[in-house]
């Protein structure tokens, strides 16, 4: 399948069962997906001034406990 409307054809012709399927199985990729972005962002630095912006505000106190 080579676009996004052939899926959804595809998937609109699903049963029950089998969409019950798909969904569990993409909730499943989709967060190995998402994962996988997340690791490559902090790896690159992309999440540094987020860090460092929560350690300054925890230096000044304007934290609390969870």
């Amino acid at each position: 399948m080579g676009s996004v409307d052939q899926v959804e054809k595809a998937v609109r012709r699903f049963s029950a069962d089998q969409l019950a399927e798909f969904r569990r199985w993409f909730v499943e990729f989709d967060a190995e997906v998402w994962d996988a972005e997340f690791e490559q962002d902090a790896r690159g630095g992309k999440l540094d001034e987020l860090g460092e912006n929560a350690l300054a505000e925890y230096r000044l106190g304007r934290s609390r406990p969870l």
